[in-house]
């Protein structure tokens, strides 16, 4: 269950999340581009990352890479900003160590993905997200993805892990609007629902996500958290201005398997090679020069300007 100590992440589950690339450089991890890129993300004002997720690469990492980006995510943002890590397998005892490991290493809460290929039942769902939970005291937020897992945990399912101590939110990359209407009216109060689709940010927030984790800002952090603030103060127009500028920028980011463009238009800013790992291969000439187009679609620098933080969530 949720302890004291992380207590206080529970009114931090709200607005931008970023999902941080992992960088390479000639196949090796390159963690100064790592730390630069967690600085640009702060100063931008996302208000909070992710690492070791899907766009981390998690499944090409060995297990030294993944607690050295743990690490380094955690000693870079030093609590100005929340980490969590993505620590979900498809095994129930790997994923409890390593929720238990990301604990240790100072992280303030665990993104658990639905497990994929062994295609769990709903109860069967329930059941290893429980066993999660009871085994660490890191608030949880439950990851369904079923375009990628072949997994889907569904609204009811999701309900009622609600309930479930520990487990603090849901990020829903289903693409189905209508299922986060459903979990957030029925869900205990105070359950975080994040969007999981970058184009999907203010239609799931207008129903009740609390915000999104973010493929895009790892390139345009000051524009999608521009985007969040406004929505979750309550003004839809700046929001619905801040969405359509990032409709180009958010095509071509997933235009090929993620992370693959998005690798390429943070090598364009600066950030790394752009480098990904086997099975993934490089982005081809056309998403590259439709990544280049996109990015100057989006001002970031006016952007910065409009990071006006909403009040506090109240705490579970």
């Amino acid at each position: 269950m949720i302890t004291q100590l992380h207590r206080p992440i529970a009114s931090r589950l709200h607005g931008t999340w970023t999902a941080l690339i992992t960088p390479f450089d000639d196949g090796e991890l390159d963690l100064a581009t790592l730390r630069a890129l967690i600085e640009h993300q702060i100063a931008s004002g996302v208000d909070g990352l992710l690492v070791c997720g899907s766009t981390g690469e998690a499944s090409s990492l060995t297990d030294d890479e993944y607690r050295q980006v743990i690490e380094t995510a955690v000693a870079t943002a030093s609590g100005r900003v929340p980490v969590m890590a993505g620590t979900g397998t498809n095994s129930t005892a790997t994923t409890i160590a390593r929720t238990r490991l990301a604990h240790s290493l100072g992280v303030d809460a665990a993104l658990v993905v639905a497990p994929w290929y062994n295609r769990p039942t709903q109860a069967g769902l329930i059941a290893h997200m429980e066993a999660v939970a009871a085994a660490t005291p890191l608030p949880i937020v439950l990851y369904n993805v079923p375009g990628r897992t072949g997994t889907d945990l569904l609204p009811d399912t999701a309900i009622r892990l609600s309930r479930t101590p520990g487990i603090a939110g849901l990020k829903e990359a289903s693409g189905d609007v209508g299922r986060v209407a459903c979990i957030a009216s029925r869900a205990v109060s105070g359950f975080a629902v994040f969007s999981g689709d970058d184009a999907l940010t203010l239609p799931m927030m207008s129903v009740g996500a609390c915000g999104v984790i973010s493929v895009t800002s790892n390139v345009a952090p000051a524009t999608v958290s521009a985007l969040t603030a406004a929505a979750l103060r309550g003004d839809l127009a700046a929001a619905r201005d801040l969405q359509l500028e990032l409709v180009d920028l958010n095509r071509a980011l997933f235009l090929e398997s993620n992370p693959i463009p998005v690798k390429v238009a943070a090598a364009l800013l600066g950030f790394g090679t752009g480098e990904v790992r086997m099975p993934l291969t490089p982005a081809s000439a056309a998403t590259i020069e439709a990544i280049n187009r996109s990015l100057r679609t989006v001002d970031e620098t006016t952007a910065a300007l409009r990071v006006t933080r909403p009040e506090p969530r109240p705490t579970i």
